[in-house]
């Protein structure tokens, strides 16, 4: 599979849309509010966007704290919350690449659950960077590691698989989320109710901000849907 090509931010003037080309190479669409509102004349209902990425290593915390954690989301939002997990929010047919730029286009929050083999996966990288080079929100929950942990492995730096910008930007993603506040667990002695009543509880507060700040018109349209 060849290195995908690096990601950039575009805004788009004068549009409906604004537009994100991730370093997968795909180009997402992110939904403004007359889109949300069903309008601009599309024949179907749009789907709400999404609201909460979570990025993690599936054979890690997928059956654990990352299913759980998108449950609880769902149940104190009433089911307003929208979040993307890849396994809850993909159907047989639908593009990887593409599903998971929607996501991270869409997201207002990201959470990066870091676990013992989530250096082993390039996706989790992938995806990482681009929530942070999209200047999302990120959450950082550190299970059963270090914040001191979050070093790009040398197999990943040697690998012929990935370009040195790309290589850089795992560096700086990774960086910018080593001195970000999160949530630290430790799987041995931890309480994960607690974990993740506590991590769901940062979600909701950082979704709850970002409202404060949305323009009046937009947050009425939220509030309909």
């Amino acid at each position: 599979m060849n290195s995908p090509s690096a990601a950039t931010l575009e805004h788009v003037t004068g549009t409906k849309t604004s537009s994100m080309r991730n370093l997968l190479g795909y180009r997402v669409e992110s939904i403004d509010e007359d889109e949300m509102s069903g309008g601009g004349g599309g024949g179907g209902v749009a789907k709400a966007p999404y609201d909460v990425f979570i990025n993690h290593r599936g054979v890690d915390t997928k059956h654990n704290v990352a299913r759980l954690l998108y449950d609880r989301l769902e149940h104190i939002s009433g089911g307003r919350v929208r979040s993307f997990l890849d396994n809850k929010s993909m159907r047989p047919g639908d593009r990887l690449e593409e599903s998971i730029n929607e996501g991270i286009g869409q997201c207002r929050v990201g959470v990066a659950i870091f676990s013992k083999h989530y250096f082993d996966s390039d996706f989790c990288l992938h995806e990482l960077a681009s929530l942070v080079e999209a200047r999302k929100v990120i959450i950082p929950i550190f299970y059963g590691i270090k914040p001191s942990d979050l070093l790009l492995p040398e197999a990943v730096v040697e690998s012929n698989a990935h370009a040195p910008r790309d290589v850089e930007r795992f560096r700086l993603a990774l960086r910018e989320v080593k001195y970000t506040v999160g949530i630290t667990y430790d799987p041995a002695t931890g309480d994960l109710a607690d974990l993740v009543n506590k991590a769901a509880n940062a979600v909701m507060e950082r979704i709850h901000e970002t409202e404060m700040h949305m323009p009046r018109r937009q947050m009425m349209i939220a509030s309909r849907l």
